[in-house]
């Protein structure tokens, strides 16, 4: 399965975290944007195992970005 998914990309106080809205609970941190990424590549491979071990449907990518702008 080929499939694009978006991933949000938070910086904390400590490292960066990134998370994909359509894969609830596929989460990964790191030091640096690239390795919070890296990171969730290989996160990303072990849910979708996962849900296909345990018969789970793989949902197919629906989150959209979009930027909602505040006037301040």
């Amino acid at each position: 399965m080929n499939a694009e998914y978006l991933v949000v990309i938070e910086r904390t106080d400590r490292n960066w975290s990134a998370h994909i809205p359509d894969l609830p609970g596929c989460v990964a941190t790191g030091k640096t944007r690239e390795k919070a990424l890296d990171r969730l590549r290989d996160a990303v491979r072990m849910h979708l195992e996962g849900m296909k071990e345990d018969a789970l449907p793989v949902p197919p990518p629906s989150s959209q970005p979009a930027w909602l702008h505040v006037a301040a």
